[in-house]
């Protein structure tokens, strides 16, 4: 079955460019396949979402809240029929995948609260005043990892702020984005307002290098330093970039040793270790205490369940994305431990494709080159002084996520001090995110405009208004005429 890659104006259509498919990595199999959507693809969406634009903006914001709420419901009425898309073009268990559509479904009230806070009209005194307008048209850049919600958070505040949108999902993902596009368009998005263009390098380039005024992406650091570097004569463009992040976390002391362990697994491992805030580094104590905690963690770690979907059982983790990032992520084991690391999980060697166990390294006595490796991979380094952990934590190029677990607040104040990140937590997993606050980093993790709640702040410019009811009210003396 050859499948439809753009959405514009209203209409499904073919792409023109090149063969594209969508391999499901729990079997391998083929789940969309079609030809990605040309550069002439990628103008006729940019022509149809300029041309709907001023009249998306015209509509009150009480129409736009009213069609964003309807798609809320329409995911919400049937959670299964996106969660599986979701399962099977990913490979997540079924539990994640329905966790990630409460997800799609609570961002809209999210959203709209946040529109409310973040971009408000209001008199400041009888002559000044504040209004917010939308950009115009936004470009969405979307992952894999999490291809519903992450470009969600992107598009729906878009939406809201009276912005038209041209969404091109991750090439490994279009038949989620195809969902999620049709039930955007049933609950009444009109035409133009919403566009689709799938495919790969090609159509995103094509799509950065568009009469665009502003772009949303979500990925590498590579592909965000390009579309950056592209865009260096058109500084009106707007840029929102997320770049994921080479996370540590440290545990300060051991009050509770379960309770630490599963946050720490939760930091590492959950989505496979496919979230841009997983923990990639872990700082122990070089004491009793933290070698009990080493053991305990290893020992958990290694009975997590690894397996495809669907499963008569549903495990822990799926796979990763593609068998090329399960060699990856293989790859760069090996060469930890041919630098002088020590395997301390077990390992599956029956384990293949896009499957891959979740691993933790002794890495203490080796130096560790500062990447995010995007897979459930965890190093364990040792450490004698808090203050020297809190130190090479904060030794990264990347500023998105770090986490701390510890009893002493205190601790807590000097870790915040010291870490550049956009998100720091103490006692909860690094992954954790509250939808009421931004989300997003610093340093090559980001550019500073954080999405999550923040997004509303990067689909609207503030104007700045000083009005007077005649030209008379306005007059002031002028000085120095002759």
């Amino acid at each position: 079955m050859t499948n439809d890659a753009c959405f514009i104006n209203g209409v499904w259509r073919s792409g023109s460019g090149s063969p594209l498919e969508s391999v499901g990595p729990s079997d391998e199999s083929i789940v969309w396949s079609g030809r990605e959507a040309s550069s002439d693809d990628v103008a006729d969406a940019m022509s149809a979402a300029r041309s709907a634009q001023p009249g998306w903006e015209a509509s009150s914001l009480a129409e736009r809240e009213s069609i964003l709420r309807r798609y809320a419901e329409l995911v919400d009425s049937d959670r299964s029929v996106l969660a599986e898309a979701i399962s099977v073009e990913t490979g997540k268990p079924l539990w994640e995948a329905l966790t990630e559509v409460g997800a799609v479904v609570g961002k809209v009230g999210l959203s709209i609260e946040a529109h409310a806070e973040q971009n408000p009209s209001r008199a400041i005194s009888e002559t000044a005043g504040l209004t917010h307008r939308p950009v115009g048209v936004v470009g969405v850049l979307g992952p894999f990892n999490f291809p519903a919600h992450l470009a969600n958070g992107q598009i729906v505040p878009a939406l809201l702020a009276g912005n038209t949108v041209v969404y091109k999902p991750s090439e490994l993902t279009p038949g989620v984005a195809a969902v999620h596009v049709r039930l955007l368009a049933e609950a009444g998005v009109p035409d133009g307002v919403i566009n689709l263009v799938i495919g790969g390098r090609k159509t995103g380039e094509a799509l950065v290098e568009s009469d665009l005024d502003a772009i949303a992406f979500t990925g590498s650091v590579a592909t965000g330093q390009a579309i950056h570097r592209s865009l260096a004569a058109r500084p009106h463009v707007l840029l929102a970039l997320e770049m994921g992040g080479n996370n540590p976390l440290v545990v300060a002391d051991i009050a509770d040793q379960d309770a630490a362990v599963n946050v720490i697994v939760r930091s590492a491992f959950i989505t496979s270790g496919q979230r841009c805030t997983c923990a990639r580094r872990l700082y122990v104590p070089r004491t009793a205490a933290g070698d009990a905690l080493i053991d305990a963690l290893v020992a958990t770690t290694d009975q997590l369940t690894v397996g495809p979907y669907p499963s008569e059982t549903e495990p822990f983790m799926g796979p990763v994305v593609n068998r090329a990032a399960a060699d990856r992520v293989r790859r760069h084991v090996d060469e930890l431990v041919n630098s002088g690391a020590t395997r301390l999980t077990r390992d599956d060697p029956t384990l293949d494709g896009a499957f891959v166990r979740p691993t933790i390294l002794d890495a203490d006595t080796i130096a560790l080159d500062d990447e995010e490796v995007f897979g459930p991979v965890l190093t364990v380094h040792r450490f004698d002084d808090l203050n020297s952990a809190f130190a090479h934590a904060a030794d990264t190029k990347f500023g998105l996520a770090a986490g701390l677990i510890s009893s002493n607040r205190d601790d807590f104040d000097r870790f915040q001090k010291v870490i550049r990140a956009g998100v720091i937590n103490l006692n909860c997993p690094t992954t954790g995110a509250s939808g009421r606050l931004p989300f997003g980093g610093v340093g090559a993790s980001g550019n500073h405009r954080p999405a999550g709640w923040a997004a509303a702040d990067f689909c609207a410019y503030p104007v700045a208004t000083m009005t007077y009811d005649s030209v008379s009210d306005a007059v002031a003396p002028i000085q120095g005429l002759a």
